[in-house]
């Protein structure tokens, strides 16, 4: 579509209709307005006359706190913070990429797609990691890709648990296979071109819970049980039916430090499925834990105990919440979020490091929302990602959401919480959405 056309069509009925799934009604207008200045901005940098509307979701981990890296279930949901691309093939063997969310602009061209030697810093998260990684992935899958210009911006908020970097690569595979692919993928093969590109042009162990949560969009549960094809369900449930909003509350300190810590508890989770003879958590029971616990206590220590029986209880609660959601049974969903999230701070134990014990952003965030809970009677909390640092999650009912937002920025700084919403849609084309409603 035209440059022109675009900017006009994004005044349209259907445009506004997709804008108020995606964003909520009452940011219909601003997200117009953000579209077509991205368009503007695409206009003024490349000379191509027709343009295409993209967007890809953060994410949210709801249930299923540290499970996945031991085979187990999780329950994720898209958010209403996304990254927005305008994109245009240029018929050559260059990409070319303008963040305007980092001010970067940058040229690869697919001939010549190797990392640098650092596989770090900026240019590499965006060369190795998003474009050349992930156009390799395409090529290893039997997809075809091509040269495009694309002009990207972005609100998913960084260091807050809610996968921008998933958000961006999706961003791209959704771009590839629009332009290139016919829309032949599908989002399963989108989130494993994420991973390789993360795992070996960014040497960044992940898996494949961001990229997916990212690429399939709405409320998602996925069975890890099987790494290499992962089980993924999308739950039917209107979550905007209920009037509440999700809240992520940032509580002062990032993650560069704490490697160490998050590396420990997979570790320590396969530390007592050892003892079994097996390598991850999935593939025993908790009733053999249990039934040997003397033993595996002396051989895998008391904390490795408990968080495997966190990991065990926790892929439990999940199938609750999943259940309770196709169910309509909303408060019996809350009520497993606050289990979860008791888990993960008495059990899993991933709310503060012992090398800073005086420092606890976490439980002090949690705990000043457990009392604003308490007094209210309604909503949920827990640590949101892997923990230690960063961020919780609130789940409130919206007549709440203001006073509470007052209430947690008082304490912990102002601009420190952010409202969201989970969104039906994950990695799509606008347009081709737009047209299909």
């Amino acid at each position: 579509m035209k440059v022109c056309d675009t900017i006009q069509m994004l005044e349209s009925e259907k445009s506004r209709k997709l804008m108020t799934a995606l964003y909520g009604e009452a940011a219909v207008d601003a997200n117009i307005e953000r579209y077509q200045n991205l368009v503007k901005s695409f206009q003024k940098k490349f000379a191509e006359e027709d343009v295409t509307l993209f967007s890809s979701p953060g994410r949210t981990e709801i249930s299923g706190n540290h499970t996945d890296h031991n085979h187990g279930k999780v329950l994720a949901g898209s958010i209403n913070l996304d990254c927005v691309g305008v994109a245009a093939k240029n018929n050559s063997s260059k990409v070319h990429i303008i963040s305007e969310t980092f001010n970067q602009s940058f040229i690869i061209d697919l001939n010549d797609l190797s990392p640098s030697d650092k596989k770090a810093g900026t240019i590499d998260l965006v060369k190795g990691l998003l474009i050349a990684g992930l156009l390799q992935g395409f090529k290893e899958s039997g997809y075809e890709v091509g040269g495009f210009n694309a002009y990207i911006t972005s609100n998913v908020i960084s260091a807050a648990g809610v996968s921008s970097s998933a958000s961006f690569e999706m961003l791209l595979c959704s771009i590839l296979n629009t332009f290139f692919n016919e829309g032949r993928m599908d989002t399963v093969a989108y989130a494993h071109i994420g991973k390789y590109s993360e795992n070996v042009y960014w040497d960044k162990a992940s898996g494949l819970l961001d990229q997916m949560a990212c690429a399939v969009g709405g409320l998602i549960t996925i069975d890890f049980l099987e790494p290499a094809s992962p089980v993924v369900e999308k739950i039917d449930f209107d979550f905007s039916s209920q009037n509440h909003s999700l809240i992520i509350v940032n509580t002062g300190k990032g993650h560069a430090d704490l490697s160490a810590d998050y590396s420990s508890v997979p570790i320590e989770m396969k530390k007592v499925a050892e003892f079994f003879g097996k390598e991850v958590c999935a593939e025993i029971t908790e009733e053999e834990v249990i039934g040997h616990l003397a033993e595996v206590r002396e051989y895998a220590g008391d904390r490795s105990v408990l968080r495997a029986l966190h990991f065990f209880e926790e892929n439990k609660r999940v199938e609750a919440e999943v259940k309770a959601l196709k169910e309509g049974r909303f408060s019996d969903f809350l009520n497993n979020i606050t289990a979860s999230g008791n888990s993960s701070w008495k059990w899993l134990q991933n709310c503060f490091t012992n090398s800073a014990y005086q420092e606890q952003g976490i439980t002090v965030a949690l705990a000043l929302t457990e009392l604003f809970i308490a007094g209210k009677q309604r909503g949920a909390c827990r640590v949101h990602g892997g923990g230690f640092a960063g961020v919780i999650m609130a789940m409130l009912p919206n007549d709440l959401v203001e006073e509470y937002v007052a209430y947690i920025e008082k304490a912990l700084g102002e601009g420190n919480a952010y409202r969201m919403s989970i969104r039906p849609y994950g990695a799509i084309c606008f347009d081709t959405v737009m047209e299909e409603q």
